[in-house]
């Protein structure tokens, strides 16, 4: 089963592993930093290059230094890493590479998509019910009849000030059964969660005493709201069954 190194710390550009499953086109590794497609979030690219002197390396690849690219990551009952080519084989040492420009944006759009929540929660009683991000916007799905101009406005200028404010962001694991005794589980979205999950990453964002946003979440996120920059709130939609759509970017780094 593959560690998944990216929970513990978001900030690894590259790390070492080893291939612990070869199938066609993809490899399972028994650690990794790409994050998989999940939470909204898409995941991580970039390469994996053969490294070191393991047996399965000779005769079966061209040379130490073969690279591939990581065009896309899944998890289903693991973590598999899809390549450009025929994998290497069980055994084979790597190197991985994040795409670091991608990864730090996602980063920056996933932490600005909590504030919005928190904003949202807290000025609207607006619940998050879904959101997609990307590199150069992201969305989110609140349950709310409709936001107007002015309430967008609003919004945008929350975040903002929060974005100024340089608040820490940090997380710590909690088992499922104290999370939903001891937590707001409104404001942490436990219950949206599979039952099969057990143990929970909390992402907490402000005051440790006192956050101004708590949720259970797997993605990863900035070390401080003031690596987020400016926000720009786009616009808004209506999905239907009073739930809206609010839409933001953040400025080129």
């Amino acid at each position: 089963m593959t560690v998944p190194l990216y929970l513990a710390d978001s900030t690894a550009r590259e790390f070492t592993a080893t291939v612990e499953r070869s199938l066609d086109d993809r490899v399972v590794l028994d650690r990794t930093h790409f994050y998989p497609t999940g939470g909204g979030q898409p995941h991580d690219t970039g390469t994996i290059q053969v490294v070191g002197d393991s047996d399965a390396v000779a005769g079966d690849v061209e040379d130490d230094g073969w690279t591939f690219a990581v065009t896309d990551v899944e998890k289903t009952d693991t973590i598999y890493h899809y390549l450009d080519g025929s994998a290497p084989p069980e055994g084979t040492r790597v190197r991985g590479r994040l795409d670091w420009d991608r990864r730090y944006a996602l980063m920056r759009y996933h932490t600005a998509q909590h504030l919005l929540s928190a904003v949202l929660l807290e000025e609207f009683d607006a619940r998050t019910v879904g959101n997609q991000l990307y590199t150069d916007r992201a969305r989110l799905d609140a349950e709310y009849p409709k936001f107007s101009k002015t309430d967008l406005a609003d919004v945008e200028a929350a975040m903002n000030d929060l974005v100024d404010d340089g608040l820490p962001v940090r997380h710590y694991t909690l088992d499922r059964e104290t999370a939903e005794a001891e937590l707001d589980t409104e404001r942490t979205r436990i219950d949206l969660l599979p039952d099969s999950i057990t143990e929970l990453r909390i992402v907490e964002i402000g005051d440790e005493d006192d956050p101004f946003d708590r949720t259970a979440c797997a993605g990863t996120h900035v070390e401080n709201t003031d690596e987020i920059d400016e926000v720009t709130v786009t616009g808004r939609t209506t999905q239907g069954g009073d739930k809206e759509r609010v839409e933001f970017t953040l400025a080129d780094m």
